[in-house]
């Protein structure tokens, strides 16, 4: 990708009162470069009646999912009472935080009924990732003891090399965060695709996953992961002595 500068998700005012201006500027520069990328891509693809089927796909490659998702949800929002957005996209819009100041500079320009068509060509290509989300999860899950399930890791946590099923399904071993309303946040997990154990705060989860949803590799490493290790004392005996 063109711009490998963190996504800063706070206000300038937020950056300001952690000493992290530095951060938010060139995450906001990023942001208004990123707002360019789709206006003269969109420029450049639509032919005054229609918008070329791979027009997103070119500002995700050089912009990453993140960041291309933060400029159209804050456009959105900043727009938000224009009637030629979509319910849908004007509901995926809200799932983003985007801060109130500074909207105006990384709101796409073009004509509002051609950004919908972009919106619709971006949400297609995420989905095509085939990630997990809140919709495979259990309805109730903010409530439930997280405690020997499989959870869903947040692909906000994630870098996007690591968008996949492999990276985000994780076992729940214990730790206080694995209860519901617990002061204490941490989850000491292992990742069910290459085996890694580390721990993760509760919020960095999206939910249990439902039953239907765990691929058969998943099983696969699930029943490794829980299966009873073998003790000293169930070891065979051989000749008096206990084989290991």
């Amino acid at each position: 990708m063109a711009n490998e500068a963190y996504l800063y998700p706070w206000s300038r005012k937020d950056a300001q009162d952690r000493n992290e201006l530095e951060l938010w500027q060139k995450s906001h520069d990023a942001n208004v470069d990123c707002r360019k990328a789709i206006e003269a891509a969109i420029t450049r693809d639509h032919d005054g009646s229609t918008l070329a089927p791979g027009c997103a796909a070119g500002v995700i490659a050089e912009y990453g999912y993140k960041r291309v998702r933060f400029v159209l949800a804050s456009t959105v929002q900043y727009l938000e009472y224009d009637g030629r957005f979509s319910n849908g996209n004007r509901a995926w819009a809200k799932q983003t935080y985007a801060p109130r100041d500074h909207l105006a500079e990384i709101s796409a320009a073009n004509h509002p009924a051609v950004l919908n068509v972009f919106i619709d060509q971006y949400r297609r290509a995420y989905q095509a990732l085939g990630l997990f989300d809140h919709a495979h999860c259990e309805a109730n899950t903010s409530e439930l003891d997280y405690t020997g399930k499989v959870l869903v890791l947040s692909p906000d946590i994630l870098k996007e090399s690591c968008w996949n099923q492999e990276d985000q399904l994780w076992y729940a071993h214990d730790g206080f965060g694995c209860r519901p309303h617990a002061r204490g946040r941490s989850i000491r997990s292992t990742c069910l695709g290459d085996g890694e154990m580390t721990r993760w705060n509760r919020s960095d989860f999206v939910g249990v996953l439902k039953d239907e949803y765990l691929p058969q590799w998943a099983r696969e490493r699930l029943e490794q992961i829980t299966a009873p290790k073998q003790k000293l004392s169930d070891a065979p005996e051989i000749g008096g002595m206990k084989m290991t």
